[in-house]
């Protein structure tokens, strides 16, 4: 009975975010400035996805994440979180476009691709028996969201500006100047009207922010990672597939936020930097666990 549940009410939140999707994708492709059902929607979303992980816990008698099913619910429902928060300070509705999609195909995999069996509420195997589980895979997920929708809003602001000379200062993270800034040589001839520069400054610090947000996150859920990997296995560090890759992502966006603190990297170039970062979080989030080797495959798709 409880999977029953649970598996509608992912069913339901894999439907309001398709409707979620479609009515921002109308809002923005036709300017209808009307009340925004996508972010009540989106609160369903989240909502739903609460209720199923708390059954889920409930049922299990410890957090739901130790599989690739349970993991990506929680990484959309962290996703969808973080939406509903930046969506609600800025009012910007591009967020919910990128974000929305995100949801329903991370939904949709979990639902249809997995295996029955990882669906399935099952006791916790003795290797994830450990306090490490919640704090370490719940901080990376938040990582990984915030890190996600950073770097779509990059991508966006390289889509929005194909083919023209921008070039975007940005404030530093914790500067109380939160617009950013155009530089000189950004003039009429570029192409863009005033409300362009505006949606692109914002996209911009935004991506810039969101990126720096979930920069910390990673590293704490690495560091915590080490700590638990110590304990289970008697090595900080083994070079695991996981582990690797995570340096990557760790790397990259390290290297964005550099560029964009010291101000040797503006506008288009962190952007693809981010947008690269963007593919590596998948990889080493979603596409390490389709090898089936190394220490993190168990318990996901070994």
């Amino acid at each position: 009975m409880n999977i029953e549940i649970q598996n509608n009410l992912i069913n339901i939140a894999f439907v309001m975010s398709l409707i979620a999707m479609l009515f921002y994708l109308t809002q923005i492709i036709f300017d209808i400035d009307k009340k925004n059902i996508g972010l009540l929607l989106t609160i369903g979303i989240n909502f739903s996805l609460g209720i199923m992980l708390t059954i889920r816990w409930i049922k299990t008698g410890y957090f739901p994440l130790s599989n690739l099913y349970e993991s990506l619910v929680f990484l959309t429902w962290c996703i969808t979180a973080l939406h509903i928060t930046t969506e609600y300070k800025t009012g910007n509705r591009l967020i919910g476009a990128i974000t929305s999609p995100v949801a329903m195909f991370t939904l949709g995999f979990s639902s249809l691709s997995l295996p029955s069996d990882m669906k399935k509420v099952m006791p916790l195997v003795p290797a994830l028996k450990s306090n490490w589980l919640m704090m370490h895979v719940s901080i990376m997920m938040l990582s990984y969201s915030a890190l996600i929708i950073g770097s779509l809003l990059a991508i966006l602001f390289l889509v929005l500006s194909k083919g023209k000379d921008v070039n975007i200062q940005g404030s530093s993270i914790g500067n109380d100047n939160y617009n950013t800034k155009i530089m000189p040589d950004l003039n009429h001839n570029s192409g863009f009207s005033s409300n362009n520069l505006s949606l692109l400054e914002s996209l911009d610090n935004l991506s810039y922010r969101t990126i720096g947000l979930g920069f910390p996150l990673l590293t704490i859920g690495i560091i915590a990672g080490a700590v638990w990997a110590n304990s289970a296995w008697g090595s900080y560090w083994s070079w695991d597939p996981k582990e690797t890759w995570a340096l990557i992502t760790w790397l990259i966006f390290a290297a964005y936020l550099h560029a964009r603190i010291t101000k040797s990297w503006q506008g288009k170039k962190p952007a693809i930097l981010a947008s690269i970062g963007f593919i590596i979080v998948w990889i080493c989030y979603l596409g390490v666990n389709f090898l089936g080797q190394g220490l993190h495959s168990y318990g996901w798709l070994a």
